[in-house]
């Protein structure tokens, strides 16, 4: 009998052991609990995608970029739709879902926003921007249009950036479309390189707080490029996707520094 209870328990803890098993790339917290989504490769989400287990593809962005060209299969569910209630299109919380949007910032958003509401198996991919494999509409294979590309070049470094969804970016776009622009920027507060415009742009202002690579509107007159936090009110007009502190401040340099800023389309 003390045999057997013995081998009960070990298997208890064997199967403890093996559901406590963390998938790469989770954030745990102090305690060592999950305590946000799994962040993967577009090659990984293609990869899971050919499974058989149930999963499910979500779009998060507008319909409107949905109904231009989706990943095949995928729900539409905005990002903005996400709120404190459970979504009625995803009623499993152990379900697979893999979570995407345009360029890989509302895709974050709502992956962390779908965890913190119970859904357990939340995984990130990043934006349709690179996505290699195939995008249809609602009843047919669709090529993308060309998307413009915010480009920003730093001695022989260059930066490539996401314009926002907003009349002043839709402005700059106008802009750089006919001509590329040459600034010198100054340093400002230890958090940004400032330059005035040649141009006025529309404005949008928000109160927000930068993080490294937004590239900000001020006053409608100004251009900014951030390479750490402030809070105030004023216009994004793109970001730099997925760049550190430490290389954008290296590209920037000490003192006056000459960007060019130009935009180019996606094919």
């Amino acid at each position: 009998m003390k045999r057997l209870f013995l081998l009960w328990l070990a298997g208890i803890l064997l199967l403890g052991c093996a559901e406590a098993k963390v998938p790469e790339n989770q954030i745990m917290d102090g305690d060592g609990m999950m305590n946000s989504y799994v962040k993967i490769t577009p090659e990984e989400a293609q990869e899971r995608m050919k499974k058989d287990d149930g999963h499910v593809v979500v779009d998060v962005r507008r319909q409107d970029e949905y109904d231009a060209g989706h990943i095949p299969g995928a729900i539409c569910l905005p990002n903005e739709s996400i709120g404190a209630e459970r979504p009625a299109q995803l009623a499993d919380l152990d379900q697979i879902i893999l979570v995407y949007c345009r360029s890989g910032n509302r895709s974050k958003e709502a992956a962390q926003k779908l965890f913190d509401l119970g859904y357990s198996r939340v995984y990130e991919f990043g934006g349709i921007l690179d996505w290699t494999g195939e995008i249809v509409t609602s009843d047919e294979e669709f090529p993308m249009d060309p998307i413009p590309i915010l480009c920003i070049g730093v001695g022989d470094t260059r930066f490539t950036a996401t314009l926002e969804n907003n009349s002043s970016a839709d402005a700059l776009l106008a802009r750089l479309s006919t001509e590329p622009l040459e600034l010198t920027l100054h340093d400002y507060g230890n958090f940004e390189k400032v330059g005035a415009l040649p141009y006025e742009l529309p404005t949008n202002d928000e109160r927000i707080t930068t993080v490294p690579g937004d590239i900000i509107l001020y006053q409608g007159n100004q251009i900014t490029i951030y390479y750490d936090e402030n809070t105030w009110s004023f216009t994004r007009l793109a970001r730099i996707e997925t760049v550190t502190q430490n290389v954008l401040k290296a590209a920037l340099g000490d003192g006056d520094v000459t960007v060019r800023f130009w935009i180019e389309w996606t094919e």
